[in-house]
């Protein structure tokens, strides 16, 4: 089996090992205004120099601001100024001088730049060993009454520049996003941790303490004492309360583990004494196990002698069945010969007149059902007497003089109806004069 062979261009000089700074640009930075403005070590050592106020520390911080927290930083350290001095707010939107105002008598900062520009930081990164490529950058824009602007973060492993990708967008910073966010090899971020620790794991940078240690020296005039600073910046922090938290827990472990091995010989030389007693038990114990299964099986002997007895009986059943099924033939033999003799009454009953019993019984029938429609008809013609004040019917007389005067107070009650159905109309007619007058009234 051969070698796999791995093509890893490893360069011959070890001076430009890792990731060196290849470029650096920024764009609308401080008093860097319209134009792009670049910085191109490619990977080598490099000098800046300048007159005071030439912009050696405006650049010092955009480099800063490109690798350390925002929080971090004191902007224009490098020229010995407090930190109220300057801010991003200040760089982004361009301040160079400070006026008074005639009208307030108050002292404003001046702008190179207002709400409307947006500025760009990137650093290209390259690793020629591996012959890998890194860019980072930061784009930041300001809002109107917002004192701190927004911003966003990328990382890509491909060589961009802010002429080429960060340009002729228009003025809409979500339209620079979105064409970014269709390259391939382009990440975005929204926060500076998440984009921190991914540009680091890509640069080799392992701790985070380097990035610290880049911020104290970049822009460093002096090292009061080299041993504190090398303490307080190279070297972390021994973690002496923690060491010992840890020992005096570890004491406690190990005490209560000591304690728990005598509690447990204590324990043991309580339990030698026992011994006896547990051989003594697991006598008793086996005694009593021989005694259940005795008692388990006397239920299986009770039930082969139930059995035995059960049998004998279902034999004297079956005896006796016998002979209920004889009694029973017998029975029903007698039976047979009764029914032929009713058989026999009936037809001479028949042949002597019993035919005509039937019909009178049917007649009768008839006649109780007939009774008892006229009696619920007689019940309903008294109710309607009584509600209407009528005298009972007793007779036909009395029948046709009630339908007469009912016929009479139908009449009444009808010609009632048709004045009552004419005052309803005309209450109709008035009530409806009434809602035309009320809602002239109301219009007016």
């Amino acid at each position: 089996m051969q070698n796999e062979q791995f093509d890893v261009n490893f360069v011959a000089d070890d001076t430009l090992a890792g990731f060196r700074l290849h470029r650096f640009e920024l764009l609308n930075w401080g008093t860097f205004d319209k134009h792009i403005w670049k910085i191109t070590p490619k990977g080598n050592n490099a000098l800046l120099t300048g007159d005071i106020g030439s912009g050696k520390s405006t650049l010092v911080d955009a480099l800063t601001t490109l690798l350390v927290p925002n929080q971090k930083i004191i902007y224009n350290k490098a020229a010995g100024a407090n930190a109220k001095e300057r801010n991003l707010q200040s760089y982004v939107l361009g301040h160079y001088k400070s006026e008074k105002d005639a009208e307030n008598l108050a002292t404003k900062q001046v702008a190179l730049r207002d709400t409307n520009n947006y500025s760009v930081l990137l650093g290209y990164f390259y690793n020629t060993g591996y012959d890998a490529h890194v860019t980072i950058a930061q784009v930041f824009w300001c809002k109107p009454e917002q004192k701190t602007p927004s911003r966003f973060y990328l990382l890509s492993t491909e060589a961009l520049s802010i002429t080429e990708h960060f340009s002729q967008f228009g003025q809409d910073i979500v339209d620079l996003k979105k064409r970014l966010k269709r390259r391939k090899n382009l990440q975005l971020f929204d926060a500076f941790k998440e984009y921190s620790a991914e540009f680091r794991r890509r640069l080799g940078i392992v701790s985070e303490q380097a990035l610290d240690l880049f911020y104290q020296t970049v822009s460093m005039k002096s090292v009061g004492n080299l041993t504190e600073f090398v303490r307080h910046h190279m070297l972390d922090t021994p973690p002496v309360k923690q060491r010992i938290s840890s020992i005096c827990q570890e004491f406690e472990n190990l005490n209560r583990a000591h304690q728990a091995v005598l509690k447990s010989k204590d324990q043991l030389a309580r339990l030698i004494p026992l011994q006896d007693d547990y051989f003594l038990y697991q006598t008793h114990e086996q005694t009593h196990q021989d005694n259940s299964r005795c008692r388990e099986a006397l239920d299986a002997f009770f039930a082969q002698h139930k059995g035995q007895l059960l049998t004998q009986h279902i034999a004297k059943q079956k005896i006796k069945y016998a002979k209920g099924q004889q009694r029973l033939e017998n029975q029903q033999t007698k039976l047979i010969e009764l029914r032929e003799y009713q058989q026999q009454l009936k037809q001479d009953i028949d042949g002597n007149g019993g035919g005509r019993l039937d019909s009178i019984r049917a007649e009768l029938q008839r006649f109780d059902t007939q009774l008892q429609q006229k009696k619920h008809q007689s019940a309903r013609y008294q109710s309607f007497c009584e509600q209407l004040s009528l005298n009972p019917a007793n007779n036909s007389d009395h029948f046709l003089d009630n339908r007469q005067q009912a016929t009479l107070k139908q009449q009444a009650i009808e010609t009632k109806q048709a004045k009552i159905d004419q005052q309803k109309i005309e209450v109709t007619i008035a009530s409806n004069e009434f809602d035309l007058q009320s809602k002239a009234l109301d219009e007016e």
